[in-house]
């Protein structure tokens, strides 16, 4: 039986570096998907559950520092950044936000190969031993879940891309399900302060963590308004 290959993401708008890359690579025995934008790297990272994520810094829509720092907590699997730029900054920031190594991308393919299989060696070795390389499955595929240890929702088995405010909301959500929160104590829990009824910076939260789950104000499946007090979550099974 042939070996399953070891899929990597390539995140790069540079074309023509992705391209030699890429087919570096894929002959080199890789399965290689490529994502130009950072934004829907996020997602697909987190859903797609690569061995290893090559990134790229200059990204649209979402810089490859600020996806790093998005998905760390919630993917264990090896980060590799990449720059063009001559910036030693680049990699220690990097390395501060959790990529597991550095490379400028004039670096020579085979060299690159070479990092990518220690790389993959040591992630493999570790996260056997720890177990914690598994994608969350939902034994309920219907509902709303939610994965503390990665930091992931799930609706209707589907992963959901959160913010760390938006997970942290619903995280308070869940540990008080079926008890209706005030404005006031969600207020405190989220920003240790006194709430001031002109605010309205709750709302948009709660606005935009329904938004995220698909859940409607008006026909809530999760998340309930309570009218002059707050919000419920509804209990999930």
């Amino acid at each position: 039986m042939e070996e399953k290959k070891a899929t990597i993401l390539l995140v790069s708008a540079d074309a023509n570096w992705t391209e030699g890359v890429q087919a570096y690579l894929e002959q080199n025995q890789f399965e290689v998907c490529v994502e130009r934008r950072g934004d829907v790297a996020v997602e697909r990272i987190i859903s797609e559950w690569p061995a290893l994520v090559i990134l790229d810094l200059v990204l649209p829509g979402m810089d490859g520092i600020s996806v790093c720092r998005e998905v760390r907590p919630r993917w264990p699997r090896p980060i590799l950044v990449a720059s063009s730029r001559d910036d030693d900054v680049d990699e220690v920031v990097s390395l501060e936000v959790g990529a597991d190594d550095f490379i400028k991308t004039s670096i020579r393919l085979r060299n690159l190969l070479a990092r990518i299989r220690n790389l993959l060696r040591r992630s493999d070795r570790t996260l056997a031993e720890s177990g914690a390389d598994t994608p969350f499955s939902s034994a309920e595929p219907h509902g709303l879940a939610l994965d503390a240890q990665r930091r992931l929702a799930f609706v209707d088995g589907k992963p959901v891309h959160l913010t760390g405010c938006s997970y942290e909301l619903l995280s308070y959500f869940f540990s008080n399900q079926g008890i209706i929160l005030t404005r006031e104590e969600i207020n405190r829990q989220m920003r240790g302060a006194e709430w001031d009824a002109a605010d309205r910076s709750i709302d948009l939260r709660i606005s935009r963590l329904r938004s995220a789950l698909g859940d409607s104000g008006r026909s809530p499946r999760f998340i309930k308004s309570v009218r002059g007090t707050g919000y419920m979550l509804l209990c999930q099974a």
